[in-house]
């Protein structure tokens, strides 16, 4: 016997009831060519009102040290997105000069730099944390940090936090 009641496919979600869309970003990587995507990706997130949480570890704390934050670099060796050879990459004066050339592509589009992304974000309500174990490991403190970093997280205090969030890994 065939049920003649229409099918519900999707029930209206209480307006009370309804969850927030949160996203994990985790940076891994300090150039500056890998710097921008997550970054960007969590302005993005944050412009469209999803909750995030931006997770810098290993080489990604160059991107969060004081000293570093505004000097990350292009780099040419071994880097097959360049289409160079490597031994030319190697070449004196070639990581600078594709520095140079990010760094004003980025300033051409008006894309401000890392410093300024950093405080964007903070400005907009990212959560920005550092690695606890790999502080450690390359002997960092919260003092040689940027000031928008809001702690020091171990992996499992990462997942904890991002209970229920899209993880993505750069």
């Amino acid at each position: 016997m065939q049920s003649t009641a229409t099918p519900v496919l999707h029930a209206a979600p209480r307006a009370d009831a309804e969850p927030t869309r949160k996203v994990a970003i985790i940076c891994s990587k300090g150039t500056l060519d890998m710097a921008y995507p997550g970054l960007i990706l969590g302005n993005a997130a944050r412009m469209s009102g999803i909750d995030v949480m931006m997770f810098f570890t290993f080489w990604g704390l160059e991107i969060i040290q004081k000293k570093r934050a505004a000097a990350l670099r292009v780099p040419t060796v071994g880097n097959p997105s360049m289409h160079i050879p490597t031994m030319l990459g190697g070449l004196p004066g070639m990581e600078a000069m594709a520095t140079k050339m990010m760094a004003r592509g980025m300033k051409k589009l008006d894309i401000p730099d890392v410093p300024e992304m950093l405080q964007i974000l903070a400005d907009a309500g990212a959560k920005l944390y550092a690695c606890g174990m790999a502080m450690d490991m390359f002997k960092l403190t919260k003092d040689d940090l940027v000031p928008q970093i809001e702690g020091v997280l171990t992996a499992i205090d990462f997942f904890d936090k991002a209970e229920g969030a899209q993880i993505i890994f750069i």
